[in-house]
């Protein structure tokens, strides 16, 4: 019977060479390898076969980790398989113990393969007319874990898991091979990290946080038992099932097992045996959708940010797949402090349930780091008890994106173009205007409507002759005599349109690209394109969209003397092994990106221009007597500058406040519908809740000024001017 077997299992004359060849003649009897040929018992055999070094070297999918940015504050995890690594010393002797009776009992005598194990399974299996017993030792089961979870399509993981005499002799070459290189301690380490214990939880580091929300050195002798011995089938002795009886059976088994190979006393087994089980489940979650309030966007962003990053694999498919999988410990630049207070002054202007949307993003200049995304929203699939839908058309199909939603309200992914900005755009045509010559000095007389050399296009608020378009300031106080001061401070628009004639639209559209925009919709790529640029006269009155994240990164780029710094949500990536995340080229991926892209002096310009918006006067200038956020100075209470912005019939409104500390973008709008105006009593909100959250993120931290511009900046008859108290120092 012996010989007629081997010759059918053809390749397994391979393995006589170890000496072993009763007891492996004896494994082939397990599975009725009769009706495999020689042949294809030989090819299956060495199928998927990989050198003991690769299975050595082999790691887990594991869990990645994302921190705020202090360090302990978790913000999500990502998993394919819910598994922390941990080295056997952090491990209680119980639960290594327990899996050894559980399911290898002689797994410190054997050399990869139990042939008294094999010998007992062939008689059960012979008796059942099946497959009833396996015989896998612990070392084979970590073999057919790695072969699974190495395997790049689905007829890989079939091979690596199917019932098969082939599967099991080549499970048996290379567990015998692999004990001649790792130890039993080293085998015991990795196939506790790899076995599935239910619910989830992959290794048992997990099992002990899902089942009793502990650590696994701190399991007692119950509960190692109860967790070895899921091992088995996760499902049939779940303890978390309504009927623990099988749990408890097999727990108990487990138990008496450990005392015959003298790992517990029996007085010790009969009080573990005596003890209820008493779980203390979590749910570990995962991915963006259980974060805290508030850090969901954040969340989101970070994903789309780390779906960008060539360093993580070719695709964002690929780079996804290893945030999944690659057990990363990342440090995000989310400011938990900065970010509750973000989300206090939003709530308390604007509830969640309500169709329009109020946010800010916070940067800090000089790095990118994003330091808070805060929005009336929460971060959720479920939209069953939304409110309904703000535009007529779509009200009778759709429900509101309120208050749950996942889209990208804030930035940082392609499912939105973003909204309008309005006048915040003037900032890109001034210092177009700064870097070509013009001074601040630059006077213009702008009437209440001016005639332009541009053809109506986009958004256009009017006609005039020859089919040109003629823009008109908000109010006629704005008519007379304007410089950038005044102009910027009281956005006249008649000034900023005539000052985008003399430097070119194609030059702010330019600009606005270098410090960080880009274009989304089809109509704004169009415009903005080398054929069309130089005739997008209405690019400065800000109709193309944009997102706060941008805008915040654009403003940021000025205060921090031209230094543009891509938006960042990372601090520090360090891989399973400690180190950091390198790019092709050897660079932290966490490294912040920054470049200079105005010139120091240009950037001085711009911001001693938008002092002028604040009320917190410019250096070198005359503001005009009044400007379009004159409080924001007397709220912060240190030296801030910015920039208003509306669109046209009050469809959205903005602001952005920058200090040399912090840049902040806040807008309101209606996502589901950008035709529903905000109306003049929400306006005002962007602009009071930047105010506010500058003032109570940058309490207690130490006052910094702006340098003011060179005389050649600020131009002819400039005046330097006192600069104004400012209260609460550091």
């Amino acid at each position: 019977m012996i010989t007629r077997t081997l010759r059918v299992a053809g390749g397994f004359l391979a393995l006589l060479r170890t000496g072993l060849i009763v007891g492996l003649a004896v494994a082939a009897l397990i599975y009725p390898l009769a009706a495999v040929s020689g042949m294809g018992a030989k090819k299956g055999a060495d199928a998927l076969v990989m050198p003991p070094d690769a299975l050595r070297q082999s790691m887990p999918a594991q869990t990645t980790h994302v921190y705020a940015a202090d360090g302990t504050t978790m913000l999500a995890q990502f998993y394919e398989e819910y598994r922390t690594y941990t080295s056997l010393t952090t491990m209680s002797p119980n639960i290594q113990h327990a899996i050894v009776a559980a399911e290898d009992a002689r797994f410190w005598e054997h050399h990869g393969v139990d042939f008294k194990g094999v010998a007992r399974a062939f008689v059960a299996n012979h008796k059942a007319g099946g497959v009833s017993q396996g015989a896998s030792t612990i070392t084979m089961q970590y073999v057919r874990n790695v072969l699974r979870d190495s395997a790049r399509t689905p007829a890989e993981v079939n091979e690596a898991t199917e019932q098969t005499g082939a599967r099991k002799l080549r499970e048996m070459k290379l567990a015998i091979e692999l004990e001649k290189h790792m130890s039993k301690n080293e085998i015991l380490e990795r196939y506790l990290n790899v076995a599935y214990f239910g619910h989830r939880a992959y290794g048992i580091q997990a099992a002990a946080e899902v089942y009793f929300s502990k650590k696994p050195a701190d399991l007692t002798v119950s509960e190692a038992a109860l967790l070895a011995g899921l091992v088995q089938a996760p499902s049939s002795y779940d303890p978390a099932a309504s009927d623990a009886k099988a749990a408890t059976a097999r727990r108990n088994y487990v138990i008496d097992r450990m005392v015959d190979m003298k790992y517990v006393s029996r007085t010790d087994a009969t009080a573990a045996h005596a003890t209820p089980i008493a779980l203390k489940l979590t749910d570990p979650p995962n991915d963006c959708l259980n974060t805290q309030t508030g850090y969901g966007f954040f969340c989101a962003m970070f994903r789309s940010w780390w779906a960008d990053q060539p360093a993580f694999g070719v695709n964002s498919t690929e780079r996804l797949e290893k945030l999944r999988r690659g057990g990363y410990n990342i440090v995000t630049s989310l400011d938990p402090r900065v970010q509750d207070i973000a989300q206090q002054q939003i709530l308390k202007r604007l509830g969640a349930r309500n169709p329009y949307a109020l946010g800010q993003v916070a940067i800090e200049p000089g790095t990118g780091y994003i330091k808070a995304m805060a929005v009336n929203r929460v971060y959720s699939l479920d939209r069953a008890s939304n409110g309904p839908h703000s535009d007529p058309r779509q009200r009778k199909r759709l429900r509101g994106n309120y208050p749950n939603t996942v889209n990208p309200l804030l930035g940082g992914g392609d499912e939105m173009a973003g909204y309008q900005a309005g006048s915040t755009f003037k900032m890109f045509t001034m210092l177009a205007a700064l870097e070509q010559g013009l001074p601040l000095s630059t006077a213009i007389y702008s009437p209440k409507t001016v005639q332009t050399k541009y053809k109506t296009g986009r958004s256009s608020p009017a006609h005039c002759g020859n089919d040109n378009w003629c823009p008109s300031n908000a109010s006629d106080s704005m008519t007379g005599r304007q410089t950038m001061w005044s102009g910027f401070g009281k956005s006249v628009n008649t000034y900023f349109v005539q000052l985008e004639q003399r430097v070119g639209a194609d030059s702010a559209v330019r600009m606005a690209e270098r410090l960080g925009l880009h274009w989304r919709t089809g109509i704004d790529q169009l415009q903005a394109s080398p054929a069309k640029a130089k005739g997008w006269g209405s690019f400065t009155l800000g109709v193309a969209d944009t997102t706060p994240l941008e805008m915040a990164g654009a403003f940021a780029t000025v205060v921090a003397d031209g230094m543009h710094c891509e938006p960042i949500p990372v601090t520090s990536i360090t891989d399973v092994n400690g180190k950091p995340a390198l790019d092709d080229k050897g660079v932290e991926v966490a490294k912040p990106r920054c470049a200079q892209v105005l010139s120091a002096d240009v950037a001085r310009g711009a911001v001693d221009a938008a002092r002028c918006v604040t009320g917190y006067k410019a250096a070198m200038g005359d503001c005009g007597g009044w400007s379009t956020a004159s409080r924001v100075f007397s709220t912060v209470k240190r030296p801030v500058a910015g920039k208003s912005g509306t669109t046209d019939d009050d469809r959205s409104a903005w602001f952005v406040g920058m200090t040399p500390g912090l840049t902040i973008a806040g807008f309101i709008a209606d996502p589901d519908n950008p035709l529903h105006r905000v109306g003049s009593g929400n306006a005002p909100k962007p602009r009071e809740t930047v105010a506010e959250t500058l003032r109570d993120a940058l309490a207690g931290t130490p006052v910094r000024g702006f340098t003011p511009p060179s005389p050649q900046i600020a131009g002819k008859n400039a005046v330097a001017k006192a600069k104004p108290k400012t209260r609460n120092r550091a």
